[in-house]
């Protein structure tokens, strides 16, 4: 056994822990930067973090030395129990800014769209992997489209625009490194135009409207849907060079930017830290980016390239869209940005995933080129 432990850790891949946990530094230092501006301070989001943060530490490991593939035997039964949270969330969750998207658990909130996104990334992984180009015909197109579809339908639902994005560009991403055949490309097409329609006249919110008009013209609300933008900006530009030092932002300390511990978390650092400061985000997103398409680069068979490639996309597309909330350039859609944001059930699940890549990198040396 002992010997086992050592012949996993000898082979962990410690360039993405790595990234991964002075990603969770950054981030936490914003937070109690932000925890501390309140009257009096409140280190409530702080301790919860923390203690979120330990539980996947553990987690990592615990994962790293258990073979991913026998999620492959699951891949089903995992989309499935996925259905039945979004289902059973939008007759029981708890409704938190407009979105019925929670479980309120002994005053702990947990939020299953978080688990979904991993759900839908084994389950994709283990559909494409069963049907490879040359056997998927337009069946097995409608069928992972129809999955697809009703997962992020009943994400609508809640709604919460952002995670359904995220489930939208995850299958889009694998289907296109599937390599489909380009009529189903074309199809594809026209089946998203007509869900934009559909969504805009009978799913989304008002509120959800009035943030994407607002994201084309950010002067149809300054005080209200576009405020949140506009100070997120004000506080970027602010930090020039090496910011004002945590603590001393005028933004996120004065309570300008709202939000300023989950979804502006960029603009906070942005402002703290400065250019400086978001270098070294980008810097370490690169290289745990990098690491997972080592993963699907070194991947012996197709389910091992579409699960890494998954969970690479999913903490893309998120990285993506935040940033480009907090710049102005995204339509805001409360996408929390990964391992710096504060939400527990968001960092679990992000290190549960990382969990996965680890015991993909702990077999790596059984894969080919």
């Amino acid at each position: 056994m002992l010997g086992r432990i050592q012949a996993i850790l000898g082979k962990f891949d410690w360039a993405l822990l790595a990234a991964m946990v002075l990603l969770f530094a950054i981030g936490f230092a914003a937070i109690w930067s932000v925890a501390l501006s309140r009257t009096p301070p409140d280190l409530t989001t702080v301790k919860k973090q923390a203690i979120a943060f330990i539980l996947g530490i553990i987690l990592i490991f615990i994962l790293a030395s258990i073979n991913y593939r026998i999620l492959r035997g699951y891949g089903f039964l995992i989309g499935i129990v996925a259905l039945a949270l979004l289902v059973i969330v939008l007759v029981f969750g708890k409704t938190i800014r407009g979105t019925t998207g929670w479980f309120g658990i002994a005053g702990i909130n947990f939020q299953p769209v978080e688990f979904v996104k991993f759900a839908v990334v084994v389950f994709l992984a283990k559909y494409l992997a069963d049907h490879p180009r040359d056997s998927f015909r337009m069946r097995e197109f409608l069928i992972s489209s129809a999955a697809v579809g009703a997962v992020v339908i009943l994400i609508l639902l809640q709604p919460d625009l952002g995670s359904a994005a995220i489930i939208i560009a995850t299958w889009l991403g694998l289907l296109a490194f599937a390599r489909i055949r380009p009529r189903y490309i074309i199809s594809l097409i026209c089946s998203g135009l007509l869900v934009v329609l559909v969504s805009w006249a009978f799913i989304l919110a008002p509120y959800q409207k009035e943030r994407i008009m607002t994201f084309v013209d950010p002067g149809r609300d300054p005080l209200g849907r576009g405020y949140n933008v506009r100070q997120s900006i004000i506080a970027v530009g602010s930090g020039q060079l090496f910011g004002r030092g945590l603590g001393f932002g005028s933004q996120s300390q004065l309570r300008f930017l709202p939000e300023s511990h989950t979804d502006f978390i960029f603009a906070v650092i942005a402002e703290e830290l400065g250019f400086f400061g978001v270098l070294l985000v980008m810097a370490f997103f690169g290289m745990l980016f990098l690491r997972l398409l080592r993963a699907v680069e070194f991947a012996r068979d197709d389910f091992t390239a579409f699960l890494a490639l998954g969970i690479l996309i999913v903490f893309f597309v998120q990285f993506i869209v935040n940033v480009g909330m907090n710049l102005g350039v995204v339509p805001v859609t409360g996408i929390a940005l990964p391992f710096l944001s504060y939400g527990g059930s968001a960092l679990l699940m992000s290190m549960f995933m990382m969990g996965v890549a680890e015991s993909i990198a702990a077999r790596r040396p059984l894969a080919r080129r």
